[in-house]
């Protein structure tokens, strides 16, 4: 009977513990087509993503030409589509940001930057560089 209980907790404790892990390689698959280098189609800005974390955390960098450092970059699931935020702090850019969206069928990101010196924001978009 012991053991019979034990099975049962097992199984069904099982696919909780496995469902985690899973959903964290999916969505961590799911942010791969953003590993690469990016330039904005309106000038030799850079974004360049080296890597991401399961929970979408990217290792990024910015340059202009020059890098500048980059503070938070950060890539989520918003429905069907992934949204990627970078932030940067650096001399002349302090809260400056991007907020883009992948789009796989022109393998692009657009979206805007959001200038904090000026308050202003721009449309943007990123094709990959070859």
């Amino acid at each position: 009977m012991k053991k019979r209980l034990t099975r049962l907790l097992i199984m069904g404790l099982l696919p909780l513990f496995l469902a985690a892990p899973h959903t964290m390689v999916c969505a961590a698959d799911n942010f791969k087509p953003l590993i690469g280098r990016w330039q904005r189609t309106d000038g030799g800005y850079i974004i360049e993503i080296r890597s991401i974390a399961p929970d979408g955390k990217m290792a990024a960098g910015y340059y202009n030409p020059r890098p500048i450092n980059v503070e938070q970059a950060q890539a989520s699931m918003q429905k069907d589509h992934i949204k990627v935020e970078v932030k940067l702090r650096d001399q002349g850019y302090p809260g400056s940001a991007y907020t883009l969206v992948y789009a796989p069928e022109k393998d692009t990101l657009l979206g805007y930057y959001y200038h904090a010196v000026s308050g202003q924001h721009f449309e943007v978009v990123f094709v990959r560089a070859k």
